[in-house]
């Protein structure tokens, strides 16, 4: 899940392994030593992981006893998920603080347009499909493009087929596995009007989620670390009327409280717009982790 890094200044990923495997007080050391070295800690778990994975981040979390730990869920197939995390690790060099940097993840899903070409949907669950869908995926040689988020859409790929994407400029990352990616590169990306492709390794988790081997994944994403900053920073900070930190968004990803809100209405809509684009500046590396 951690990919390459997209510049130079990308900070590294750091993997946790085999959470729900090994010794919990191997974990547990793991992540107190990130913490001390880091200071906060923003955790990016697929929702597709198995169970006693996350329960066993959230006991190690607990055992801990801080608030500096962060775990986030995006509701993305395994390829965004991964491309997500390097935004935040694109993110991470800037002057955004810990709440801001790792709540940054929610409002950044919804730029992201994650999908796959699939030779079967048979058992593809997490996608609505159809039962004329279902008898076309016995058809020898069918082909299937379909984008899981931000809205679920499924097309039979032929001549006419077309899939809505992004109304801003993205690149896309393909993922090829054992179906070739021909029509992803040159049908879908230039209807989507990409500014360009880039290839990667299929995440080991994606056979399991798209419910076939016979796939290429991809994901169109926004490539610029300005164009992040800019859309984090524009949004209003609040502070945790609980933990102090400050967040963006309607909740706090360490305390997993709510911020007060700013018109005295309860329910309130999400921040607005708080300020136009800020030059960045760096910081020290080694401040923060993010681990995908």
């Amino acid at each position: 899940m951690a990919l390459a890094p997209q510049d130079e200044r990308t900070m590294p990923a750091v993997v946790l392994r085999d959470v729900d495997r090994r010794p919990l007080e191997e974990v547990l050391g793991e992540t107190q030593a990130l913490i001390e070295q880091h200071g906060h800690l923003v955790v990016v778990c697929p929702q597709g992981v198995l169970p006693g994975v996350e329960q066993r981040l959230h006991t190690v979390r607990s055992l801990l006893e801080t608030d500096r730990v962060a775990l986030f869920r995006p509701p993305l197939p395994p390829l965004g998920v991964a491309v997500l995390a390097r935004q935040l690790r694109q993110l991470a060099s800037c002057d955004l603080s810990p709440g801001v940097l790792a709540s940054a993840g929610r409002l950044l899903t919804h730029y992201i347009h994650a999908g796959a070409l699939l030779g079967s949907v048979a058992r593809l669950d997490h996608v609505p499909v159809g039962l004329k869908s279902h008898a076309k995926s016995w058809v020898p040689g069918s082909q299937f493009g379909v984008v899981a988020h931000p809205r679920p859409q499924l097309v039979k790929v032929g001549p006419d087929a077309t899939l809505t994407g992004p109304e801003f400029g993205t690149w896309l990352l393909v993922a090829e596995g054992q179906l070739a990616s021909d029509w992803v590169t040159g049908t879908l990306g230039p209807s989507w009007k990409v500014q360009g492709v880039r290839e990667t390794a299929l995440p080991e988790q994606s056979p399991g989620w798209w419910g076939t081997a016979r796939m290429t994944e991809f994901c169109a994403y926004l490539p610029d670390l300005s164009v992040l900053y800019q859309l984090v920073t524009s949004v209003r900070q609040s502070p945790c009327h609980w933990c102090g930190i400050d967040v963006i968004g309607d909740r706090c990803v360490f305390c997993s409280l709510a911020p007060p809100t700013h018109d005295g209405r309860p329910g309130s809509g999400p921040p607005g717009p708080r300020r136009g684009p800020a030059h960045r500046r760096e910081l020290p590396r080694g401040r923060r982790a993010l681990t995908g």
